[in-house]
């Protein structure tokens, strides 16, 4: 398979109206597509990196449903305590190395592959063809297919979609038009995604300095490095920020400095504060994107 870039939805402030749309859950996980030759899988990231070592369950499953196409859709852990999708937990599972940690991994929290497009099949590209053939195609070809395999649901109703979004906390709505090629990147106007805010605790373990003044803060969540955050930070808040005790280390905290935080001036708190934030979405590396401090332990904002 030629590497290509996975067409990838535009950010909308709204869902689009009209029967020309079809409208889906966006699912909070990791793109991938899936190359089938045979029983030979082969598995890529969005940037077409080889993925099949991280999803071993993926890889084996796939094998079972030999044939000659290319699906694209992302993979996904559903939350046991909430039965939504978690980003977290799939960079968990993104960082792992090692057969017998993934494996394990894969048992206690399996990948499901949440499938939204055909891209060829028997020899065939269909990236031509309008997105309502393809899905069609799609049906057809995993007709039968069971766990962890799922195509995406359809919804006509785009408004109706996001109010159950919004009051079910997931991550938003992506629409589609139903006559739509698959083209590229997002050089196009044809797939539009709606996002939720996202509100997330998180621990600030450091602050970081910049010409004699506080600048930002370090987020942290399950021991991961989320960014940092400066957006809702006032004077108030910095100069109390000023008077807490830094003086711990980086090794308090990580084994190696995240790379988000080379060349920074970081003063590591003696003691985390809790914080919640909001922000759009999470990035390919796991930070959350537009970061703003909604509350911050023991510090006015």
């Amino acid at each position: 398979m030629e590497p290509f870039t996975p067409m990838s939805p535009v950010a909308e402030d709204r869902s689009p109206t009209g029967s020309a749309w079809v409208h889906q859950l966006k699912w909070d996980g990791y793109r991938l597509i899936a190359e089938v030759r045979g029983d030979r899988v082969r598995l890529y990231s969005k940037r077409m990196l080889l993925q099949n070592d991280s999803y071993p369950e993926l890889t084996a499953a796939l094998a079972t449903r030999p044939g000659d196409y290319i699906l694209d859709g992302e993979a996904v852990i559903l939350d046991p305590r909430t039965g939504r999708p978690s980003f977290q937990l799939m960079q968990q599972r993104g960082k792992l190395l090692g057969e017998r940690l993934i494996e394990a991994s894969a048992r206690r929290h399996p990948v499901q592959y949440i499938l939204f497009d055909l891209l060829a099949a028997d020899g065939q590209d269909l990236r031509r063809l309008p997105y309502s053939e393809r899905r069609e195609r799609l049906i057809r070809l995993t007709q039968g297919w069971q766990s962890p395999f799922y195509v995406a649901d359809e919804f006509d109703d785009g408004e109706a979609l996001w109010h159950w979004v919004e009051a079910n906390g997931w991550e938003g709505v992506v629409s589609k038009k139903k006559a739509s090629f698959y083209k590229e990147g997002k050089e196009h106007r044809d797939w539009l995604k709606r996002k939720t805010v996202h509100h997330m605790d998180v621990d600030i373990v450091g602050i970081i300095w910049k010409e004699g003044r506080v600048s930002s803060l370090v987020m942290r969540k399950d021991d991961l490095y989320m960014g940092r955050v400066s957006s809702g930070l006032n004077d108030k808040a910095k100069a109390a920020l000023r008077q807490l005790s830094a003086s711990r280390s980086r090794a308090d905290y990580w084994d190696i400095l995240p790379e988000g935080l080379r060349g920074a001036d970081v003063r590591w708190l003696d003691i985390p504060l809790a914080g919640r934030v909001s922000g759009r979405e999470m990035t390919d590396a796991g930070l959350l994107r537009h970061p703003k401090l909604i509350d911050l332990e023991g510090i006015p904002l």
